[in-house]
């Protein structure tokens, strides 16, 4: 095989809310980590093992803005995209290094804001009884005088 390949799938949870930085004419970046959990059993103590991995994602321009708008801790993603090292000077002269997910698709697989939106919906529906009509005296709608 003579090509590479560097491409990331992720599934995890937001550890904290999109932060982010905008540039001169117009773009802009946001970036956020990302938990992954790796679940094992011990097999000497039979203890359940519970192993977090924490992503550095780094989303640009239009999708940084969505996921801004639509993500908060804790939600639920899956993303795809690509390993990328980078190093820069910090203020005190040394030397930084961080290796982050250049990210290039994304889907939203859960959101508080749909989950809270969600549940307010199907209480709203188990408190009101689609079934009957109060002025039919508590008779189906559907209910055929034969």
């Amino acid at each position: 095989m003579n090509g590479t390949l560097n491409k990331v799938m992720l599934i995890g949870h937001l550890g904290d809310d999109v932060k982010m930085h905008y540039f001169d004419g117009g773009n802009c970046i946001g970036r956020f980590q990302l938990a992954t959990n790796e679940v094992y059993i011990n097999k000497t103590t039979n203890e359940k093992i519970t192993s977090t991995e924490w992503h550095n994602l780094v989303v640009r321009n239009k999708a940084a803005e969505i996921c801004e708008k639509y993500l908060s801790k804790g939600d639920k993603i899956y993303v795809e995209g690509r390993i990328k090292s980078r190093q820069w000077q910090a203020e005190d002269g040394t030397t930084k290094y961080t290796t982050e997910i250049q990210v290039t698709e994304f889907t939203f697989l859960t959101t508080k804001k749909e989950t809270a939106h969600t549940k307010q919906n199907q209480e709203a529906e188990s408190t009101k009884n689609t079934n009957f009509d109060a002025a039919n005296e508590g008779l189906p709608i559907n209910d055929l005088p034969f």
